[in-house]
């Protein structure tokens, strides 16, 4: 029998499952929307938008570079346990999202949700729907940035931290051993250091004159509770001090260069020779930010009991 668009959104807004899964269900339960759930639910295809509130902090950060077509990607995804971040469905899933947003033009996750992934009809949205379903975790696509031009990539994987950095560079041959070089010793600036912005020029007005106002109140503080105070021309040049220092953490061509920290990594650069510019970079953290749910052991096994 044939199933209407509208049974379709219905099922679909009951148990939040993905549409193409909702319209099977319907197909195999004769158009009994009833019986549809209760199809979705021995399949466990259901009890995915249960899951969508829990914490998901682990996963994989993953970089992908199509070569032909000059263009990169660097996603985070998240699951709940490490054990599913390590599960094959888990690790294919994140390449099917990085080949989807490679080849496609998303401006955000939402908009990714949206499009056909890649190789498939179905949206990315019903996939991940499925993959929450069948892998039984909560999988939340955080993050992704998309660059093009000639880029590099790093991942470090280690002490249950992953980073995925990567790079674009402009030079005169981007592809000479010795810029390649250069690229790897960025990324590993990027990765260990972790700058927000590729150089001052790049840092916004307001992420200055916040942390000016931040070290003008610090300074003016400790001068207050100091046994000798200092005249307010001191002051400024602690502030200024103290700004230079922001800038070299916050700014990659500032910072002391990993491997040598007598020179900035614009110093390093420079001597590389084959006029190397810093475009633009990004790094993710798996992760990041993200608060984890810390559960006492304790007040646990008493609500186990109740």
């Amino acid at each position: 029998m044939a199933i209407s668009a509208q049974d379709v959104k219905q099922l679909k807004e009951l148990t939040n499952c993905g549409m193409m899964d909702c319209k099977r269900a319907l197909e195999e339960c004769g158009g009994d929307i009833d019986a549809a759930i209760k199809s979705l639910r021995e399949k466990g295809l259901a009890k995915a938008a249960k899951k969508s509130g829990r914490i998901a902090a682990e996963g994989l950060v993953y970089t992908k570079i199509d070569e032909a077509k000059k263009v990169g990607v660097v996603v985070e995804i998240n699951v709940e346990t490490d054990f599913a971040a390590k599960t094959d469905r888990f690790i294919e899933f994140v390449e099917l999202i990085a080949d989807t947003i490679l080849a496609n033009d998303v401006a955000d996750v939402e908009a990714l949700k949206n499009v056909k992934a890649f190789g498939t009809e179905e949206l990315v949205g019903d996939v991940l729907t499925e993959r929450i379903a069948t892998i039984g975790e909560n999988i939340q696509i955080r993050r992704f940035k998309k660059m093009s031009g000639d880029l590099f990539t790093y991942i470090h994987n280690g002490g249950g931290s992953i980073i995925g950095s990567m790079l674009k560079l402009e030079a005169d041959d981007v592809n000479s051993d010795a810029v390649k070089a250069c690229a790897k010793d960025i990324l590993l600036q990027i990765t260990a250091s972790a700058p927000q912005f590729v150089s001052q020029a790049d840092v916004p007005a307001s992420v200055i004159e916040e942390e000016k106002e931040v070290q003008l109140q610090l300074v003016k503080k400790e001068n207050e509770e100091s046994a000798k105070p200092k005249p307010q021309n001191v002051l400024e040049k602690i502030v200024e001090g103290r700004m230079r220092k922001f800038a070299e953490e916050i700014c990659l061509l500032d910072q002391p260069f990993v491997k040598d920290p007598n020179m900035t990594v614009a110093k390093y650069i420079a001597s590389v020779g084959g006029n190397i510019k810093v475009v633009e970079f990004a790094r993710f953290e798996k992760g990041e930010g993200i608060q984890k749910k810390e559960d006492n052991f304790a007040d646990e096994v008493a609500s186990m009991v109740k």
